[in-house]
């Protein structure tokens, strides 16, 4: 009995690693139609199974990096330095033009009384450049949340400039930085509740589920419906025809109820907008489908 229980273990962990190879292989090969560098992290958060592709590389996180500012100010709110009721004042010199922003277009003349509820929705579920301008403030700036992560151990992040800042030269878009297994044990650590407590978890939960951006990448393969609690970060391209980054992360609820970290970032691509959606679209189905089917 003991030895046919060992021969059935060693048998299903062959599966397991053969079915790990098996996706693997096609996430590289998916990888290679991006035209840049592609950086994947996967977690099941049930199983506990984590793959990873270039998973320590540095990719820029462009407005990915919205997401820890959202768990950095939340923190805060738990702390009871704020409330998410609490209103700030925002003048029309906080709504920068030339930026991606609704709540600019919603409120052109600025001098508006928001509550930080509003300003972390439309941060994270719009990305909007000038509310992450305006809560990275009220935190004390950029270095304030990087060292926060840094003080809980997530070293491989690099939080260092505003969305303002990014603007002003291309460069500067490569100093918000990640590791992608970092960001995957972020999204993971955060889905489990060990960031913040259950209230404030849900907060941001929902405001991710609800992230409109992007809609061609993690979702664009997925059953209609497939729930994904998710940040998207795009920079511009350059003349030489380089986006530096085209990212999408989160967690996807299966149809099982179990849950799948998916954090993708492609790198320095010269394909066009379509492909480097597809490649993260792609990869999203296959890791969807591998822990679907098994």
């Amino acid at each position: 009995m003991y030895r046919l229980s060992a021969l059935l273990l060693g048998l299903l962990i062959s599966l397991a690693s053969f079915g790990q190879s098996s996706l693997r292989k096609a996430i590289q090969q998916i990888a290679q139609s991006s035209g840049g560098t592609v950086g994947v992290s996967i977690i099941h958060l049930e199983k506990g199974d984590t793959l990873s592709l270039n998973g320590t590389g540095h990719f820029p996180m462009l407005s990915v990096y919205k997401f820890p500012i959202a768990i950095a100010l939340l923190n805060q709110i738990e702390a009871g330095k704020f409330d998410l009721d609490t209103k700030w004042h925002v003048t029309k010199n906080e709504l920068l033009p030339n930026t991606h922003s609704p709540l600019r277009d919603k409120y052109p003349q600025g001098n508006v009384d928001l509550t930080i509820r509003e300003l972390i929705e439309n941060m994270v579920a719009l990305s909007d450049n000038n509310a992450c301008d305006i809560i990275l403030r009220k935190l004390g700036g950029t270095k304030v949340v990087e060292n926060y992560f840094h003080h809980l151990g997530y070293k491989n992040i690099a939080i260092r400039a505003t969305e303002e800042e990014m603007a002003t030269e291309w460069s500067v878009l490569y100093q918000n930085w990640c590791e992608p297994v970092l960001m995957g044990r972020l999204l993971n650590d955060f889905y489990q509740g060990k960031l913040l407590n259950s209230a404030y978890t849900k907060v941001l939960e929902d405001i991710m589920l609800n992230t409109s951006t992007a809609p061609n990448r993690l979702p664009g393969s997925l059953p209609k419906g497939t729930p994904i609690a998710r940040k998207t970060g795009t920079s511009g391209t350059n003349k030489a025809g380089v986006t530096a980054a085209t990212n999408d992360v989160g967690v996807i609820t299966l149809p099982s109820g179990q849950h799948l970290v998916v954090a993708v970032f492609v790198m320095d691509s010269k394909a066009e907008t379509a492909v480097r959606e597809q490649t993260i679209a792609r990869i999203s189905k296959a890791a969807y489908d591998h822990y679907n089917q098994n």
